[in-house]
């Protein structure tokens, strides 16, 4: 029987993961443990198999692409196959396969993405941005694999990451509701922790600002990331002395309790109250009136995503950080430009 990695893990009392980082030349790991881990090899006349050596000299010609693949997941994340689609052109254009692979439950994440890289499965690796945790950046950066985060990772990361720019879609939005002559604008956003939430909330705030306007902070409403909350938190605003005029909406989900709030207050949308929405999918198509949309283009998102990690594998050395992808205005019936 052939001798595995397994089988030189447990000669030389470590993991397999560390035998992998061993094989792959990480830095991270002791002079000893090398040592003890070569002895091994050497014992057991161990050798990597076709596809580890394949992997060693950059010919795998597959990509692995890591995201979550829960249940229900396509309704918690509509856009990953969108990426993925984008991906997967790109890549087989370029002569390469893609592999689509889980993350797991588990309490070390790094154990099993170690595992991934080292098993030689692929020459490089793109992680949706549902896939992150504490360890990943000092992982990748170690081990010198070849990779893409899709998702902009936190300030002061030193992976290599793509983005779209949703504080730059959240400017957008403030200056089409000024052009359309809307100056009493809220913003109804999911959790106060939501990230993208986040960054549109304050490219709103900013480009409000820009304009000379000063959005009061009962205008700025989070909810539980609900279309019921959405429609509470709606109500409550149009209670106030002074209710605004038209309304941002984070999401389709939001927008969908924001327009039956205004439904069940009898007001004319967009005459007596316009709102507007990020990205067109998934419930643009079933809220009545269609809704004016800031969309982003999440297929030509995976595409720059995968021509981003065809440079990096010529060149190792290259460190990608960028937004890219713009968004787009698309026009619908709940707002009214002022000409």
């Amino acid at each position: 029987m052939a001798v595995t990695i397994s089988d030189v893990a447990k000669e030389a009392g470590v993991s397999t993961s560390t035998v992998s980082k061993v094989l792959n030349n990480w830095s991270s790991i002791s002079p000893a443990t090398c040592e003890r881990v070569h002895e091994a090899i050497k014992k057991l006349h161990y050798t990597p198999n076709a596809r580890a050596v394949s992997f060693a000299k950059g010919a795998s010609h597959n990509i692995l692409f890591l995201s979550s693949l829960k249940k229900e997941e396509a309704y918690r994340n509509p856009h990953m196959f969108d990426i993925l689609c984008g991906v997967r052109r790109t890549l087989a254009e370029h002569g390469y396969t893609l592999m689509l692979t889980d993350f797991p439950d588990t309490a070390e994440p790094q154990e099993y993405l170690t595992g991934l890289i080292g098993k030689g499965l692929a020459d490089g690796i793109l992680i949706h941005g549902s896939c992150s945790f504490p360890q990943l950046s000092r992982l990748l950066t170690e081990s010198r694999f070849p990779h893409i985060h899709i998702g902009h990772p936190g300030p002061g990361s030193r992976m290599c990451w793509i983005d779209t720019n949703n504080g730059l879609a959240g400017q957008f939005a403030a200056q089409h509701m000024l052009e359309c002559g809307y100056e009493k604008v809220a913003f109804i956003g999911e959790r106060r922790t939501d990230h993208i939430s986040t960054q549109r909330l304050n490219g709103f705030l900013g480009g409000m600002y820009d304009y000379g306007y000063r959005v009061p902070d009962e205008y700025i409403r989070y909810t539980d990331s609900t279309r019921e909350d959405a429609c509470r938190q709606t109500h409550e605003v149009l209670s106030l002395p002074v209710p605004p005029r038209a309304f941002i909406c984070e999401n389709n989900t939001l927008a969908l309790g924001v327009v039956k709030a205004l439904h069940e207050r009898q007001l004319h949308i967009p005459g007596e109250a316009a709102f507007l929405t990020f990205d067109s999918y998934p419930y643009s198509s079933i809220i009545d009136p269609t809704p004016t949309v800031i969309d982003i283009d999440v297929y030509d998102l995976g595409v720059q995503a995968a021509q981003m990690l065809l440079r990096k594998l010529e060149n190792p050395t290259l460190l990608v950080q960028a937004y890219t992808t713009l968004p787009v205005l698309r026009q619908g019936l709940s707002t009214v430009p002022a000409f």
